[in-house]
């Protein structure tokens, strides 16, 4: 499963071999934090794949890797099975949302958090 890192200036999702084979990828995902929009985590994250998959790979229900667009841009998603996930909408970066399951959903959005308090305030 992928590795979510959660750094002062960006987000990084990690992936194993697998998952950038087929994402059909060469690279990690990255986000700049000043990007991030909004966080939630949803019990049933195959709700949330929205559009037509431009490159990656799926199986209804199982497994799902790579990008979909849509009107509303570009998705990463990397779901498995029927786990929880995190929906991160993103402004100005290569994607407009990423859907990625994880079983640390509860600790990423709290990392998040803690980030933004540091930051102080205008």
């Amino acid at each position: 499963m992928a590795n979510l890192r959660v750094h002062s200036d960006r987000l990084e999702l990690q992936l194993t071999a697998a998952e950038k084979s087929l994402a059909f990828r060469r690279s990690d995902v990255v986000v700049q934090r000043e990007d991030i929009r909004s966080a939630i985590i949803t019990e049933d994250p195959w709700i949330w794949v929205r559009g037509i998959r431009s490159r990656g790979s799926v199986v209804p229900l199982v497994v799902a890797v790579g990008e979909w667009k849509s009107h509303g841009g570009t998705d990463f998603v990397l779901v498995k099975g029927k786990r929880q996930a995190v929906v991160l909408d993103v402004a100005g970066e290569q994607y407009s949302r990423l859907v990625v399951s994880t079983n640390r959903a509860v600790e990423l959005i709290e990392s998040l958090k803690l980030a933004d308090a540091a930051t102080p305030d205008e």
